[in-house]
């Protein structure tokens, strides 16, 4: 029987570890590894920010360097292209006269555009077109309700799931892939500018914004250094759970401002997806059954199916989400004043907490949970500026960025996403709370 030519598209899955959609794809046929670095996503958003500023840019490079080392050592080679991915990938699908494309579904609303231009340019192609889910923890169709009836309160979501939604276990990585051969000194897109090749053997990455001369000088008070790339984030999965036994005392800690071990830090590689959220549930498992299992351990899969819960709910509200009112459809004051903008974006509003979180991830691109709580809710909140603002200040400089946590986020935080109850955030408290002796404060050059 002929083996198909499959042509497997990596978006925000740049690991081989937990892969059942590669995995999939390994037992069909032969493989041409592709990620394509899309224009759009190295724009502008809609209030003048770069979409994807220095840290993330660096994440970035450092994830596809370590997935390329990774292909390498099977034989492959990953192919990296820029350019519009509904554009190119029909051109390399008859180009490579593939059978199959397979890739992760997002649930971004632009993300989703994308893969319905695609659908729709495939179709002259006589390529098939095979989805799959890798990014959530729980699988859509392991939900106990459709997507569209999903809870509007997160703890409904949450007891339904607990009861009756398994984790699948996750997908060992591959041992063995047969690939499709690159011709060597070719270019493998005929009908397109070869400028468009970034990567044939060798990453090369030229005028991209994903040099490594553009990477931002490293602030040494940064958390944690956050290496890029499948091996650094189980190396940190290693580390944190067991070598540094930190899982058991996480519900204590987490809310820490100070540090690398105050919480997981495993945002960064499972929002590339160099981290899959089913292997930490799996060793979350075996920590309980070799260690210890309490409120903690409960509490890092807690905070996995909060990641879950924006997943979906950006998968239900679609376009709604990016709007002003949210997902409640509110009328709201909120507007763009650039003026007090500007001194939240540049840690220069006064207030000594709120600059010394901004300080953080302007330095940084990170910035604890409970900063981000905080600096949201006094932009919208106490400033009066348009939450969307902030969001989209947040997509250019985190390294975590994840299109779902963070507008759905945002929305929580500013009245009109998933909070009932609409809180605001007493910052003079907050920081007395969980700052009281001023530590987070002085080490980002603020307070007394």
């Amino acid at each position: 029987m002929k083996k198909e030519r499959i042509l497997y598209w990596f978006r925000r899955d740049l690991r081989l570890d937990d892969q059942p959609g590669l995995q999939h794809a390994i037992e069909r046929g032969t493989l041409l590894p592709v990620y394509i670095l899309e224009d759009r996503d190295f724009g502008t958003t809609s209030y003048g920010f770069p979409k994807t500023g220095g840290h993330r840019a660096r994440l970035l490079r450092e994830s596809l360097e370590d997935l390329s080392d990774s292909l390498s050592s099977l034989g492959g080679e990953l192919l990296i292209l820029k350019g519009e991915a509904e554009v190119l990938l029909p051109e390399l699908c008859r180009q490579f006269d593939i059978d199959t494309l397979f890739a992760m579904r997002e649930v971004g609303w632009d993300e989703r555009q994308t893969q319905h231009q695609l659908e729709t340019n495939l179709k002259e192609s006589g390529t098939t077109l095979f989805w799959f889910w890798t990014h959530p923890m729980i699988h859509p169709k392991d939900l106990p309700f459709d997507v569209r009836e999903l809870p509007d309160v997160f703890t409904q979501f949450r007891k339904e799931v607990e009861k009756r939604s398994p984790v699948r276990p996750p997908v060992s990585k591959p041992e063995q892939i047969e690939w499709i051969p690159i011709e060597q000194n070719t270019s493998p897109i005929q009908a397109t500018d070869r400028d468009q090749v970034i990567s044939h053997r060798v990453l090369k990455w030229g005028d991209t914004l994903l040099n490594p001369a553009l990477d931002p000088v490293s602030d040494p008070r940064a958390v944690h250094p956050f290496h890029g790339g499948e091996k650094a984030g189980l190396q940190r999965l290693r580390e944190y759970i067991w070598e540094g036994d930190n899982l058991r005392r996480y519900k204590e800690t987490r809310n820490g401002l100070l540090g690398a071990d105050y919480s997981s830090k495993f945002s960064p590689w499972l929002a590339n997806g160099t981290l899959s959220a089913r292997r930490i549930y799996a060793e979350v498992k075996r920590y309980e059954e070799k260690r210890i299992t309490n409120e903690s351990t409960y509490w890092l899969i807690f905070e996995l199916l909060w990641r879950d819960y924006f997943q979906f709910s950006a998968l239900k509200y679609g376009a709604r989400l990016f709007s002003s009112g949210g997902i409640q459809g509110k009328s709201v004051t909120q507007k763009a004043d650039w003026e007090p903008f500007d001194k939240w974006s540049k840690a220069q509003t006064g207030d000594d907490f709120i600059d010394a979180n901004m300080t953080e991830l302007n330095q940084t691109g990170f910035m604890s949970n409970r900063g981000r709580q905080n600096v949201a809710s006094f932009l919208s909140q106490d400033l009066g500026v348009d939450w969307r603002m902030g969001a989209e200040y947040f997509e250019s400089l985190l390294l975590d960025y994840d299109v779902a946590s963070n507008w759905g986020n945002w929305a929580y935080n500013s009245t009109v996403g998933h909070d009932p109850r609409n809180r605001k955030f007493d910052v003079e408290r907050q920081a007395w709370m969980y700052d009281r002796n001023h530590r987070y404060r002085k080490h980002w050059g603020f307070g007394s």
